[in-house]
């Protein structure tokens, strides 16, 4: 079970991941109107931290799960020293 909430959440990530990478193309940075009735508006700054802010959040933590399953693959037992 804890493998498939794992892939679950995984997948979930690269989507907010994704989506954080695509937002700033999509919208007209140059007109607010664009982006005025978009969640986190009628500013830049809200609609940017809303749509990217988990992104952000969700490679951090990707980041640091691979990291430390990285370093117990790599650290050696005391039995192998």
């Amino acid at each position: 079970m804890k493998r498939i909430l794992t892939a679950f959440g995984m997948l979930l990530g690269l989507y907010l991941i994704g989506r954080a990478a695509v937002e700033p193309f999509v919208i007209n940075m140059t007109d607010p109107a664009d982006y005025r009735l978009d969640w986190g508006g009628p500013s830049l700054a809200g609609v940017l931290a809303v749509h990217c802010g988990p992104g952000i959040v969700a490679a951090v933590l990707i980041g640091r799960k691979i990291r430390s399953s990285w370093r117990r693959r790599t650290a050696l037992s005391p039995g192998e020293r």
